[in-house]
């Protein structure tokens, strides 16, 4: 059994972020994952709970470049990066270039369709779009990452291109996964899949080398083990009491 731990720069700032990746690296843990937000505003709750509009949040590809160099081998991962906030051919790049250059330690791209309208709008996005976009840059990033030196071709609803050469990254296509708004069912190792998207009928994954990392832990209040009798299994409303975060 292998973990990953993650570091949230908006809460515990960019200044310890050195610091932390070598201290897991040192300690045994396998990998380190960063979250992305694209912007904030006054009074935005997500889950019920109020995001203070000051929280600095990073770029993570950015901040995963930087603990790549300062670590020897410690696995690199997203938890989560926003896809259909990125335009996908660029993205693809990015990630790829990370990839390479820290040595193949770029292991687990997890991605989300964000649940803030504000972002898809500060993107230029539609926020009722954003399924389909995702889906659809997943394709994108595949293509240009398996695509043969003749050169790939995507026509989509949000894409399109003809002939572009691919990227210098032969294994990230199987080192997705899904992280949704609905807690996903298993589906093998190295994947996973949410409701509401065509992710959730197919497997992002197959034979993948790297297992599945928990970016969303939930903390389970004491309520929702507290039962009528012995041995009886928390209630619906009991177990939705164990969202994260928790209510101010």
């Amino acid at each position: 059994m292998q973990f990953a731990v993650s570091y949230n720069p908006a809460f515990h700032g960019l200044g310890g972020l050195v610091a932390f990746a070598r201290h897991a690296e040192t300690c045994g843990f396998e990998g380190l994952l960063l979250p992305e937000h694209l912007a904030s505003r006054p009074g935005v709750k997500l889950g019920g709970w109020e995001i203070p509009p000051t929280l600095p949040y990073a770029d993570p590809l950015e901040c995963l470049a930087h603990v790549a160099a300062v670590t020897d081998r410690l696995l690199l991962g997203t938890g989560v990066l926003l896809l259909p906030y990125h335009q996908p051919v660029a993205l693809a790049k990015r990630l790829a270039t990370l990839d390479v250059l820290s040595g193949g330690r770029l292991r687990l791209v997890t991605v989300g369709v964000g649940a803030l309208p504000h972002e898809a709008s500060a993107a230029g996005v539609d926020y009722r779009t954003r399924g389909r976009r995702a889906d659809e840059a997943l394709d994108v990033l595949r293509l240009l990452w398996t695509g043969g030196p003749e050169g790939v071709s995507h026509h989509g609803e949000f894409v399109e291109f003809d002939d572009l050469c691919s990227y210098p990254n032969r294994s990230a296509p199987s080192r997705f996964a899904w992280a949704g708004p609905a807690t996903p069912p298993r589906a093998g190792p190295g994947c996973a899949v949410t409701a509401g998207s065509r992710a959730a009928r197919s497997p992002l994954t197959t034979a993948s080398p790297c297992s599945t990392w928990s970016v969303r832990p939930r903390r389970r209040q004491a309520a929702a083990h507290r039962t009528t009798r012995a041995g009886a299994r928390p209630s619906s409303r009991q177990r939705a009491s164990t969202r994260w975060p928790p209510k101010a």
